[in-house]
């Protein structure tokens, strides 16, 4: 070992010695409450795009026990009103509405499916709009992903994001109110080898509303960017991930109490958060020595494949500091 992978050893000692306690990243102000109860959320309209599986469902369930008011979007019929069928609340199910919407087909589409969102419920427009909808993450080597998968990747997590965005924000700025929560992603925050089209539309989403927020903040428009690591989707998997339902309710948690930037990951990727945030040479430096690796696990193991390794750690948004849903 020479000095200088001595001292990256000793500096990430101490950053993954730190990160357990760090609860919050860069963007968030404030703690998390213990005393979360949702009242806020009754009531609210909230549109929900790709709404007909993983965390769009399972977060539709979240806000419809809360009382939302919801608006339900996806690709295909059958499946939101799948979804409907299995929400409740004081507002659901019978009071939902499902307004079915393929974000790619352009803004003429996107520009109609906002007006019916904007009138549903009487006309007062949207509280939140949770940008949910993404498409297939392609896992392959840099030099082997198709065409296609880039175009597609692109035009579902950022192009079509942007133009709902695009059309609704102004209807938000204009009547003081309104809140964009958008699901991103780590991979948006570090570079994910073996992930390199999924990470940068995830990059681009962040750059996108981080300068919108700085540009309609003043109106009282809210932004959250809320930025999940892997997340765990077959309650019968071994794969060291989070659970979906505590990946739901910390977003849910994010989105009420208005919180700019949100980290929902464990270690080690919480400490390469960390590490990119405040030493991003040296983060820069690590990433190019685990990279070639990543790239070859990948290529062994294709959409199977995982970015965690290492122990399991605690994620920024502290379990001990919120209760448990019940």
């Amino acid at each position: 070992m020479n000095w200088r992978e001595g001292s990256l050893y000793h500096c990430l000692l101490l950053i993954f010695a730190g990160a357990g306690d760090l609860r919050r990243p860069h963007a968030v102000t404030e703690p998390i409450s213990s005393d979360f109860d949702g009242t806020g959320i009754q009531d609210k309209v909230v549109w929900i795009t790709g709404a007909s599986q993983g965390i769009g469902e399972v977060l539709s369930k979240e806000f419809a026990t809360h009382g939302a008011k919801l608006i339900l979007s996806a690709r295909r019929l059958s499946e939101l009103e799948r979804v409907r069928g299995t929400l409740s609340g004081s507002n659901a199910p019978d009071s939902i509405v499902l307004i079915p919407l393929d974000i790619t087909a352009g803004e003429e589409v996107i520009s109609e499916a906002v007006e019916k969102a904007e009138a549903a419920f009487g006309g007062n427009g949207i509280d939140i709009m949770v940008h949910n909808a993404s498409a297939p993450r392609p896992q392959v080597a840099y030099s082997k992903i198709a065409e296609d998968s880039t175009k597609t990747s692109f035009a579902v997590n950022v192009i079509g994001t942007i133009a709902l965005t695009k059309i609704l924000a102004p209807k938000m700025a204009e009547r003081g109110r309104g809140h964009f929560a958008v699901l991103s992603s780590v991979a948006g925050k570090v570079p994910a080898p073996g992930q390199s089209v999924y990470s940068a539309t995830k990059f681009a989403v962040n750059g996108y509303f981080d300068t919108l927020r700085s540009e309609i903040g003043y109106t009282g428009v809210k932004v959250s960017l809320i930025c999940p690591g892997p997340v765990k989707t077959d309650p019968t998997s071994t794969d060291d991930r989070q659970p979906l339902p505590r990946v739901t309710e910390l977003i849910i948690r994010s989105i009420y109490y208005e919180m700019e930037e949100t980290w929902i990951a464990q270690q080690p990727i919480l400490s390469m958060l960390y590490l990119r945030q405040h030493f991003p040479l040296l983060a820069s430096f690590v990433l190019q020595k685990l990279g070639p690796k990543r790239g070859e696990e990948v290529l062994d193991a294709g959409q199977n494949f995982s970015p965690l390794s290492g122990a399991k750690g605690r994620g920024v948004l502290e379990p001990a500091t919120l209760p448990q849903a019940g």
